[in-house]
């Protein structure tokens, strides 16, 4: 695929972070797009955006990624609406925190079925439609997380991990039946996203420290940027991208040590601020702060 002038693109998680600034970069390209979140005032607002922006069309819906019967009637209604389906970008994503033990099954569930199920249902259900298309590309989001493993991110890593094994086994069937279309697997590092403040964490972590830490040390590339990165990924048909320069480094690192990456990330995990921030020791800080 050497432009996306007049492509039709499918992004879900439209609604803020890395999605919205995708689809300002399609847009700004020539493409046409169909817009989804859950977040239906964040998706009018990146609606608006792009048609002020460039004369794009855009198709918007709410749609629930999690709900296999929602994104079956969903890429049907894409399909019908354009004519044609020629990229989907898998980008809808939430965050769970917390050391495993502590995590609820309901949780567990809720990310699973986000992060993982709902890449599932969005590459099934629209991968027909790609084929048909003659010229199609899959961009699945993973996640530096899904190269290596962090403690606190466990059911996090699981859904990342499985994207990836997918998704790569999938490039792989495409390629033996010849089907003109590409596979791309994304592992953003640190994205200046809303993910951690939209992010669940267990009854012993503290949401708001922890997303802190998230936003002020370990955030450090514009959802722009990384659109940008993703663009180039998907016009080079690139199988991987990483995204930032914590996912390169970080992924090197685990290259270099392998299994003993494990043993350096437990050693220095609390010092680097990669544990979620513990309820007592945040309410602690706090009440220290409010003293002083």
């Amino acid at each position: 695929m050497r432009s996306l002038d007049g492509k039709v693109v499918v992004i879900t998680g439209a609604g803020s972070g890395i999605g919205r600034a995708l689809a300002l970069n399609l847009a700004a390209r020539g493409a046409r797009l169909a817009l989804s979140d859950v977040d239906e005032a964040g998706l009018a607002e990146t609606a608006r955006l792009v048609t002020t922006g460039s004369p794009a069309e855009v198709h918007t819906a709410r749609l629930d990624v999690a709900d296999r019967d929602a994104m079956a009637a969903y890429a049907t209604e894409v399909s019908d609406h354009f004519g044609v389906v020629n990229v989907v970008v898998n980008n809808a994503g939430v965050a769970l925190s917390g050391e495993f033990g502590d995590l609820t099954y309901e949780d567990m569930d809720w990310i699973i079925g986000i992060n993982f199920w709902g890449v599932v249902h969005g590459t099934h259900e629209f991968l027909p439609h790609l084929i048909a298309s003659g010229e199609g590309h899959i961009v699945n989001v993973s996640s530096l997380f899904g190269l290596v493993s962090m403690p606190g991110q466990s059911m996090y890593n699981a859904s990342k991990y499985a994207v990836r094994g997918m998704s790569e086994a999938i490039r792989e069937e495409l390629l033996i039946a010849g089907h003109p279309v590409g596979m791309t697997v994304v592992h953003p590092g640190g994205i200046k996203t809303a993910i951690a403040r939209n992010a669940r964490v267990s009854s012993n972590e503290s949401a708001e420290a922890t997303a802190k830490t998230f936003d002020e040390k370990l955030a450090r590339m514009t959802p722009e940027k990384a659109a940008e990165i993703i663009v180039n990924g998907i016009l080079k048909n690139r199988a991987r991208v990483l995204v930032g320069m914590d996912a390169h480094a970080i992924h090197h690192v685990g290259k270099l040590l392998g299994s003993r990456y494990q043993d350096v990330i437990a050693m220095g995990a609390t010092r680097s601020g990669l544990l979620p921030a513990k309820r007592e020791s945040a309410e602690r800080v706090e009440a220290e702060s409010a003293q002083a």
